[in-house]
C-alpha cells in the first residue's frame, strides 16, 4: 500500500475514533421532576446572573479540567451581579435551594391543580386556534410596529427587511438591519401581562443559530421585548437601543 494511502487510513480511522469519543456527563437528571423545577426557577428567577452570578463568563475563566476544579473556583469567584454584589457561599445556594421549594409548594402546586381540573376540551381547542391564527397575527403586527415605529426611526441610516423564511426558520430571526455590506438580526418578543424578560432564556439551538448568522452577516442578533402601551408597542428592554448603536458603529467601520 502507498505511503499516502495509509497517511489517509489513518486519518479517517482517527475521524472514525473520535466521532465515536462519548463525553462524560456529570449533571443529575431529575426525571419527571424536572419540567416543575425548571419551570419554578425561570419563573422566579432564580438562577440569574443576579441570583447565582455570571456563572458561563466565570467558568470560561476558570477553564477547568475537573468538576472539584470548577466548583472551588465558582465559590472562591462568585458574586451576584447587582448593584452592590454580594459574595456566594454554598449557603447561598442552599437557600435559592428552600425559596424554589417554597415557590413550588405554595405558588405553582396549588396553581397548576387549579388549572388541570378547570381544564377542558374547548380549552384546548381554542389554544391551538389561537396560537396558530391569532397570536400569529398579533405577532406580525408587533414586529412591523416595532421595527416601523421604533427602529427604523431611531436609526434612520439602517435598511430593515423582514428575513427569508428559510432564515426565520433556522436561525430565529425576525428582520435583518443591513449597514453596508454588513448586517445584524433581530428577534422580537412579545411580554404579556404574566411574562417578563428576565425569564427569557436563549436555548443552545438558538445560539448555534445566532452564531451561523453572525459568521454570514458579520453582526450580532438583537432580542427586544415589546409590550404595548396604547395603540402602539414600545421596546421594554430600552437599554438594547444602545447595544444596537454599538453594532452598527462597528459594522460601519468593517464595511470600509
Amino acid at each position: 500500500m502507498a505511503l499516502d494511502s495509509v497517511l489517509m487510513l489513518y486519518v479517517k480511522i482517527g475521524t472514525i475514533e473520535m466521532s465515536k469519543k462519548v463525553i462524560k456527563k456529570y449533571g443529575k437528571s431529575f426525571g419527571k421532576k424536572e419540567k416543575v423545577l425548571n419551570y419554578a426557577s425561570n419563573t422566579y428567577q432564580l438562577t440569574r446572573p443576579s441570583k447565582v452570578g455570571e456563572v458561563m463568563a466565570l467558568i470560561r475563566e476558570c477553564q477547568p479540567k475537573a468538576l472539584e476544579e470548577w466548583e472551588q473556583f465558582y465559590f472562591e469567584k462568585a458574586y451576584t451581579k447587582t448593584k452592590e454584589p454580594v459574595k456566594i457561599t454554598k449557603e447561598t445556594l442552599e437557600e435559592l435551594g428552600e425559596r424554589l421549594y417554597s415557590k413550588i409548594t405554595e405558588v405553582v402546586i396549588p396553581e397548576w391543580t387549579a388549572a388541570f381540573q378547570d381544564l377542558s376540551l374547548e380549552d384546548c381547542k381554542e389554544y391551538i386556534y389561537q396560537v396558530t391564527i391569532v397570536r400569529t397575527f398579533d405577532g406580525f403586527l408587533l414586529e412591523k410596529s416595532v421595527v416601523n415605529d421604533g427602529l427604523a426611526k431611531i436609526f434612520p441610516e439602517v435598511v430593515f427587511e423582514e428575513s427569508d423564511p428559510e432564515l426565520d426558520h433556522a436561525g430565529d430571526i425576525d428582520y435583518i438591519g443591513k449597514v453596508g455590506d454588513k448586517a445584524f438580526g433581530i428577534q422580537i418578543k412579545p411580554i404579556t401581562a404574566n411574562a417578563n424578560f428576565g425569564n427569557y432564556k436563549i436555548t443552545e439551538r438558538m445560539s448555534g443559530s445566532f452564531q451561523d448568522f453572525e459568521e454570514k452577516y458579520g453582526g450580532k442578533v438583537f432580542v427586544i421585548f415589546s409590550a404595548r402601551t396604547g395603540n402602539k408597542k414600545d421596546i421594554v428592554n430600552k437599554e438594547i437601543i444602545t447595544e444596537i448603536k454599538k453594532e452598527i458603529e462597528r459594522l460601519k467601520k468593517a464595511s470600509l
